[in-house]
């Protein structure tokens, strides 16, 4: 077999196209097999509580599932939605208050529906936070997402987010937050009237 030589250059310009395209994960794109395109390295671990993410029974919740029932779950991180027949159920990752402070506990219900809505920070927030904008209309930017469902506690809501590592974590200011695909399917379903428990 005859070896062709490859001259220097043209190695030392591989060697650096290879080695920039692994350097560069906007460009090298995972390819399962491909050397040049190893797997991404796994991030870091985030403190999700999912250990009791599972299915739960409404019976010990509610007394009856009219108009609907959702429960929040505020340890397991987890939202459960029965519909008024009980022929569907939905169990959906959440994120919770950031602090037993924040955290209110106990009976409501969905008093008011909005899709694209707005924001404005609560009393306490704009104390803790002062620089925080008074006002944040619907869009990318808006901390409620794409779909808000309004509870008949004040300032309380069950909302989507755009920023999606905050599910499964401690991150909110006393709302409950889903994934935006989530929240959206929740507020095609749950009406005004339906009722809420967060545990």
């Amino acid at each position: 077999m005859v070896k062709k030589h490859i001259p220097l250059s043209t190695r030392r310009g591989f060697l650096v196209g290879a080695s920039s395209l692994l350097a560069s994960p906007t460009i090298a794109q995972y390819i399962p097999g491909d050397p040049l395109r190893p797997a991404p390295e796994p991030e870091a671990p985030v403190r999700r509580n999912v250990s009791g993410f599972r299915a739960q029974d409404w019976r010990p919740y509610f007394s009856s599932t009219r108009n609907g029932a959702i429960l929040v779950d505020t340890t397991s991180r987890a939202l459960h939605y029965w519909s008024s027949d009980q022929s569907v159920y939905k169990l959906y990752p959440s994120s919770v208050p950031l602090t037993e402070e924040m955290t209110r506990r106990g009976r409501t219900s969905v008093i008011r529906k909005v899709e694209g809505p707005s924001w404005s920070p609560t009393p306490s927030m704009k104390k803790r936070n002062p620089e925080w904008p008074d006002y944040i209309p619907p869009g990318p930017d808006n901390p409620l997402g794409t779909h808000a469902l309004y509870l008949g506690w004040k300032y309380y809501r069950i909302h989507g987010t755009h920023d999606t590592r905050k599910i499964g974590r401690k991150s909110s200011n006393g709302c409950i937050g889903l994934f935006n695909e989530d929240i959206a399917e929740l507020f095609s379903m749950a009406k005004v009237g339906t009722q809420v428990l967060l545990i």
